[in-house]
């Protein structure tokens, strides 16, 4: 395929152990108190297995887009650890969220493309997707201490390669999710997507 996909990676999930998580720990965050006094918050981050190894792999065939519910100001300093090596070619953090009727900070991919040909997003929050449901990947949540977790190279990863390969890849996520039916469940009726 000549051009390349754009991949959106979730994070506001991200970045509270869940998703794509991050490693470190003890990170600090200045904030001010209420009398203009610098305080310190720590903050402590797990990163989820394999995280680099699917960036680095990922970025290879895909336009690494980072899309995040979480504010600038608390995400931005973390993502820049993760991002050490510039693979997010675009950062959309809360204002590019927009509001629906049925949910808030849902991830409005047109912001991005108005062909959603060639545009995934991964995101252990379905409701992320709910504007273009053909066009998102669900994924486990990511928990600290999970003995054992093979979600980004073992499932993610090897789903991506084979999207990349795909003029659309909207008919194979249907076929792989059902996201449409899975929102009329929910009790929220289809949304006509863009061609």
């Amino acid at each position: 395929m000549s051009h390349r996909a754009f991949l959106l990676l979730c994070a506001h999930r991200l970045l509270k152990q869940d998703c794509i998580a991050l490693t470190w720990s003890a990170h600090r965050l200045k904030k001010q108190d209420a009398e203009g006094r610098h305080r310190v918050n720590r903050v402590t981050v797990f990163e989820r297995p394999g995280l680099h190894e699917f960036l680095q792999r990922t970025s290879e065939f895909a336009d690494l887009v980072l899309f995040t519910a979480g504010l600038e100001g608390y995400a931005k300093p973390l993502v820049d650890r993760i991002d050490a090596h510039n693979r997010f070619i675009h950062r959309l953090y809360r204002p590019s969220t927009v509001t629906t009727e049925y949910r808030e900070h849902v991830k409005d991919l047109s912001c991005l493309s108005k062909d959603f040909r060639r545009i995934v997003l991964v995101d252990n929050n379905p409701y992320s997707f709910l504007l273009q449901p053909l066009n998102g990947i669900p994924c486990l949540t990511f928990l600290a201490g999970q003995p054992v977790d093979d979600q980004l190279m073992g499932t993610i990863f090897p789903l991506l390669k084979h999207l990349s390969l795909q003029e659309d890849v909207r008919p194979a996520l249907y076929e792989t999710f059902h996201m449409p039916e899975w929102f009329q469940r929910q009790g929220i009726p289809q949304v006509e997507q863009a061609v």
